[in-house]
């Protein structure tokens, strides 16, 4: 493949921008512009040169040998000094040397997935953590980008490929030396395997609000004290705040870091009678969006008020304008004053990081389809095991679509997989 290059790091000033060469003509190139190059894998201080002797920067030059690098392929990085101008002219000079060309967006790590350093997971979990930006959300980058979807996935294939194989060896080598009645094996291999499938799908909605966010609505009637508490909330006036009945009349949304989980606040219009066209609007978008949040804040005038609507396992109903009325036993908030803010933040919190306690490791919907169709497919191959040995062929290939149907997370799978666990569990051949 092409010797290509890029700026690694952001553009712009900076104390130390680095330059990454890929590619065969990586050391190549890297010995044009420093003369000579450090041993693989550490790092020294070189003095870069155009072709005519000028000297360009001094940089920290690293290099890296193909088994040892990110992208799979021979890489030398160049920790420049972060000056525009120095920047402009290493880039100039590589675009100049043959063989190389700059690299188009995400080059690298599509690189690195096809000579087999990342699995698909993998690159997915290293976009995630680049655009991380709460704990929550780094953690589970992590988790992905360090292969642990990839090791459970393969947890599961390696059960399939051993109950196919089972199946295989029944139809294709009746006569050797295999068990008689792999059916019990089998059934509970994919059994088990199904269960552990459909649970991580269930799961990834979970995953994919911490990855993208929670919602969390503040719904109540109009002047109840929604905008000065969301205001309050932010630490900033994000919503107008007003004695007259109607003021918010679209959702507002203030974004927010709580014990980090990225959580989005929403304002919603005053839910009442209207007679006015534009304030009907607002009305019932504010339901239907309060209704497709993760969680809700009822917030009341008095505590026999009835709600707009039923609540949701872990929604929250809160008296307002604490500071007007006598202390009360329930959760009760003043945006004003500011007083059980810090409580009702954190019983926000609490119920956000209980739900994320569930998340597995599958974050995408792309991974939630997968794991769905496979486990479709294990649910048929149940059924016609139970039909007995003359399905087994029709069963194996139902296996197989389950295998293909985790393709998606962590690599292909063909018939030599399915031979070798058979050559290797019953002496086949010898």
């Amino acid at each position: 493949m092409d010797t290509i290059f890029a700026l690694a790091t952001a553009h712009g000033k900076a104390g130390v921008s680095v330059v990454r060469i890929s590619g065969a003509l990586a050391w190549d190139a890297g010995r044009a512009l420093c003369g000579d190059l450090p041993e693989s894998h550490k790092a020294a201080v070189r003095n870069m040169k155009d072709s005519e002797g000028v000297l360009v920067d001094q940089a920290l030059v690293l290099p890296f040998e193909g088994e040892k690098s990110f992208t799979g392929e021979p890489v030398v990085e160049l920790h420049l000094h972060g000056s525009t101008a120095i920047v402009a002219r290493v880039m100039e000079l590589l675009s100049l040397s043959n063989g190389l060309r700059l690299a188009e967006p995400g080059e690298f790590t599509r690189r690195a997935l096809e000579n087999g350093k990342l699995d698909l997971a993998q690159v997915e979990g290293l976009a995630d953590l680049i655009d991380a930006e709460t704990e929550a959300q780094r953690r589970q980058a992590l988790r992905v980008l360090a292969g642990e979807l990839g090791r459970t996935a393969e947890g599961w294939r390696s059960h399939l490929i051993r109950a196919a194989s089972l199946l295989e060896a029944t139809i294709d080598f009746a006569d050797e030396d295999v068990p008689m009645d792999v059916t019990p094996e089998v059934r509970d291999l994919v059994t088990r395997t199904r269960m552990e499938i459909s649970k991580e799908a269930e799961s990834v909605k979970t995953a994919e609000r911490i990855r993208s966010g929670f919602e969390v609505a503040i719904i109540g009637a109009p002047n109840v004290g929604k905008s000065t508490l969301l205001n309050a909330i932010a630490g900033r006036d994000a919503a107008i705040t007003s004695e007259y009945a109607g003021t918010t009349r679209d959702v507002i949304e203030v974004k927010l870091d709580l014990n980090g989980l990225a959580v989005t606040l929403l304002d919603t219009a005053g839910l009442r009678e209207t007679e006015d066209f534009v304030e009907r609007i607002g009305i019932d978008r504010a339901i239907a969006r309060a209704k497709d949040a993760d969680m809700r804040v009822f917030l009341k005038e008095n505590a026999e008020d009835s709600l707009a609507f039923d609540a949701s396992e872990g929604d929250l109903e809160v008296l307002g304008k604490a500071d007007a009325r006598p202390i009360s036993s329930g959760l009760s908030v003043s945006g004003k004053t500011g007083e059980g803010v810090d409580a009702l933040v954190s019983a926000i919190s609490d119920t956000l990081l209980r739900r994320s306690a569930s998340a597995g490791v599958a974050t995408r919907e792309r991974h939630r389809q997968a794991l769905l169709l496979s486990e479709q497919y294990l649910g048929v191959a149940l059924s016609g095991l139970e039909q007995g040995p003359d399905f087994y062929d029709v069963v194996a290939e139902d296996m197989r679509s389950a295998i293909r149907a985790l393709n998606s997370l962590i690599g292909r799978v063909d018939v030599e997989n399915l031979l070798d666990e058979i050559f290797a569990s019953f002496c086949l051949g010898k």
